[in-house]
């Protein structure tokens, strides 16, 4: 007589309750999963503008000045115009100064030279982009001969629109009532307030949205400080500062804002604070951030300075 054995197995209930139970589990872990690489990449972000920071403070405690906020060629070389942003200058203080060693700082620098924009092609340059940007990664648009150049995340502070050291011209105002604005030379001691309760550099790592959020796109990709040319472009062939540099003409101001528009800005208007973002003092070009001006630095808020 045969004995039948009894095989242990799931039934097809069991089965499907265990597979339930697993979504279920998936379902509750992934969101998690999304916030932790979020958290992580707001804090790479945080970390980027501290070395951005270090960098520019490494770079006036080598030449006494923080670096123009872009700036022509005529002021370093005597002729030229559109030369380098600040982004240039620090190159070496961010473990790139195999590109910054080999810049010429002439010829339209950071727009058309051939052998700087080689330099740079197609290159992203992770101190300089924030991993969480929905921008695109490299612009649409080549400065010369098919090069393209990466988004940068970050913007130098300039000043505010109502400051009294601001030009007015064809692309807006330009003020040069903070740290980085065209052919800047500011010192630390011209900082009054001082360092840290001064704007230096915001995050810019978001499109320019509308009303109904959504994407101002533009021609290029994407509209931000560096505009179509990239992170390298300066500013026009003049050594005048604001609100002297190009008032009524071409005054655009590459790689640097005037703030005026509040953090997150949904469609354009001007809701510029009331109140002057700075004191003007009798001899310093470089003056305090109040909060009211601190809320229009940048997408997030976080500033380095």
């Amino acid at each position: 007589m045969r004995t039948r054995v009894r095989r242990s197995a799931f039934t097809l209930i069991e089965l499907l309750v265990v597979i339930a139970i697993i979504a279920v589990l998936i379902g509750l872990l992934l969101p998690a999963v999304q916030k932790v690489r979020e958290a992580a990449a707001r804090a790479k972000c945080q970390n980027n503008l501290k070395q951005i920071g270090i960098a520019l403070h490494t770079y006036h405690d080598s030449n006494n000045k923080f670096p123009p906020g872009c700036t022509a060629d005529a002021p370093l070389t005597g002729t030229g115009s559109w030369g380098s942003s600040w982004k240039v200058f620090i190159l070496d203080g961010i473990e790139q100064g195999n590109i910054k060693a080999g810049w010429q700082f002439s010829g339209t620098s950071g727009y058309q030279n051939t052998n700087n924009i080689s330099r740079v092609n197609n290159l992203t340059i992770p101190v300089y982009r924030c991993p969480s940007s929905p921008l695109p990664e490299m612009s649409p648009y080549s400065n010369t001969s098919g090069y393209l150049e990466m988004f940068s995340s970050y913007t130098g502070i300039s000043g505010a629109s109502n400051d009294s050291a601001a030009s007015s011209g064809g692309s807006g105002i330009c003020s040069g009532g903070g740290i980085l604005f065209p052919d800047s030379l500011v010192r630390m001691t011209d900082i009054s307030d001082g360092t840290s309760n001064t704007l230096l550099v915001g995050e810019q790592s978001d499109h320019l949205r509308d009303t109904n959020n959504q994407p101002v796109i533009g021609g290029f990709g994407a509209i931000t400080s560096q505009g179509p040319h990239g992170w390298t472009m300066g500013s026009n062939g003049t050594t005048a500062i604001p609100p002297q540099y190009m008032s009524g003409g071409d005054n655009r101001e590459f790689n640097c804002s005037t703030t005026r528009w509040s953090i997150n800005q949904r469609g354009l208007g001007n809701n510029s604070v009331t109140a002057p973002m700075t004191t003007p003092g009798p001899t310093s070009r470089c003056r305090p951030a109040t909060a009211a001006g601190r809320t229009c630095c940048s997408r997030t808020g976080r500033c380095a300075s």
